[in-house]
């Protein structure tokens, strides 16, 4: 997110700019690790098969994966048996020096048992941790993909999306908040860009729609946060799949046959920052907002006047997010300062606020839950789960890979999706228990970082969309039966 009027990638957080560089890294050295299984495929063109060539390369993947762990595994054993040997031999010279009924040599023998069992222990724990970690990998890639399929993707922004959100009124459709200073509203079902919104100067941060009317919230790097109305139809069949074609002819980025509306100026601007809008939020009934900024400030603004009411401070560092409980005014607030903060409006006369430091990094979001909790994400790689009732110490850690950015949860079955800066989406129960890992492949999933996930469960169905600095949203549907069940 930046605050100047040029490109976004070149202006970006330094923390950004760090992610996006390993992450390119990382993804070249995949495809030259990839280039042996290719060739184990073509040598086995010619050998009689029912299986679909794609399915059988996967398998060849998958098997050469399995190889290399085991091979790895073998050299390391075989060190452990020299150090196991090399052990022994030098007690056996220590034993031989002291002969004589010495009576340390009963201790000699002790060590040298508690050694080479130790070793031994140490031996059985790489060889299960090893094989537990293979076949593992190998159940999130098969079963995944059952339990989490891909639903559409959303292609249209010259820049990262940092941000995604969906409408809690009729017609239900995407929006995507991205660097390259525009919003994008878009068909679920199609994938076809319904309205453009280009009314900010910087990138575009977050979005997110108001609980009742069609109206969107933008926080913006040109330090302002954007109140603007929509109206959209959705699409008919026959224009999809005409904007398809042309979008796989790659007619289509914002221009040509499927140009679409624009709304160029908001309804209200609320502009009291002095610093970088990171993100945005309605209050519960929507007459009210709060934006939290890099100016370690968050603002509550009323909706009708576009008046400041208050300026939250007390952070030490940047805001990060910021989130509202969808039935009580409360507001959460994330902050680089390795914190975040709750601010309790419910008494008009008292404005209370309680600090949490259960992190160790920067706390890159926190949200409520549509129960009585709270669960934070941060780049210390873990993600707690708070109760509001008792938040001296969380009730659930999840310890992860990766830094985790933008997390949500859904409503109705409580499942938390973290997007992760090495371009995995994992869902977790609220007890902490992992529960799938998005399918990731050359054809599918993000290719750079993820930066936010949103759910939608309308209509029986639960999809859930992500984003990430690859310039694509995803939509996926989730089996939630299924994935209980695998629990």
């Amino acid at each position: 997110p930046t605050s100047d009027s040029g490109s976004a990638s070149a202006a970006r957080h330094p923390k950004q700019k760090r992610k996006a560089h390993s992450l390119s890294i990382r993804r070249t050295n995949s495809t030259e690790e990839r280039q042996p299984g290719i060739l184990r495929g073509d040598m086995l063109e010619g050998q009689d098969s029912k299986l679909p060539l794609a399915l059988r390369n996967n398998l060849l993947d998958l098997f050469g994966q399995i190889e290399r762990e085991f091979e790895n595994l073998y050299i390391e054993n075989i060190e452990l048996r020299r150090e196991i040997d090399s052990l022994n031999e030098r007690l056996t010279g220590d034993g031989q020096t002291v002969e004589g009924g010495d009576p340390t040599k009963g201790a000699l023998k002790t060590k040298a048992s508690h050694s080479t069992s130790q070793l031994s222990q140490k031996l059985k724990t790489t060889y299960k941790a090893s094989t537990s970690k293979i076949v593992s990998s190998f159940k999130a890639t098969t079963g995944s993909r059952a339990l989490c399929q891909l639903l559409k993707e959303y292609m249209g922004h010259r820049d990262g999306i940092w941000d995604l959100s969906v409408t809690r009124t009729q017609p239900v459709v995407l929006g995507t908040a991205s660097a390259d200073h525009s919003a994008l509203l878009w068909s679920i079902e199609t994938g076809k860009c319904l309205l453009r919104y280009a009314g900010h100067a910087g990138s575009v941060n977050s979005i997110k729609f108001h609980p009742t009317e069609q109206m969107a919230l933008t926080a913006s790097g040109d330090q302002t946060a954007h109140i603007w109305r929509y109206m959209v139809q959705l699409p008919a069949p026959q224009i999809y799949h005409i904007c398809q074609r042309d979008r796989e002819e790659g007619e289509v980025d914002g221009e040509g046959p499927c140009e679409v509306p624009t709304v160029r100026v908001a309804t209200a601007t609320l502009k009291s920052h002095q610093g970088v809008v990171i993100a945005a939020d309605w209050l519960v009934g929507g007459r009210q907002v709060v934006t939290a900024s890099w100016d370690r400030a968050a603002n509550l603004y009323e909706v009708e006047t576009s008046e400041l009411v208050h300026t939250l401070t007390g952070h030490d560092q940047e805001l990060t997010h910021c989130c509202t409980h969808p039935t009580q005014r409360l507001v959460v607030t994330s902050s680089r300062d390795t914190t975040f903060r709750l601010w309790d409006f419910r008494d008009p006369s008292i404005h209370s606020v309680n600090v949490f430091q259960g992190h160790t990094d920067t706390v890159t979001s926190a949200v409520f839950t549509v129960g009585d909790n709270v669960v934070s994400g941060s780049d210390d790689r873990t993600v707690k789960v708070w109760d509001l009732k008792n938040m001296r110490s969380p009730i659930a850690t999840i310890r992860t890979d990766s830094a985790v950015n933008r997390l949500s949860v859904s409503a109705n079955q409580r499942i938390i999706a973290l997007p992760h800066d090495n371009r995995q989406v994992r869902l977790f129960d609220m007890s902490g228990v992992r529960l799938a890992r998005l399918p990731r492949s050359n054809r599918m999933g993000h290719r750079r970082m993820v930066c936010c996930t949103a759910w939608n469960e309308e209509n029986q169905s639960c999809n859930l969309f992500t984003c990430g600095f690859d310039r694509q949203a995803i939509g996926w549907n989730i089996n939630i039966p299924a994935l209980l069940q695998e629990k």
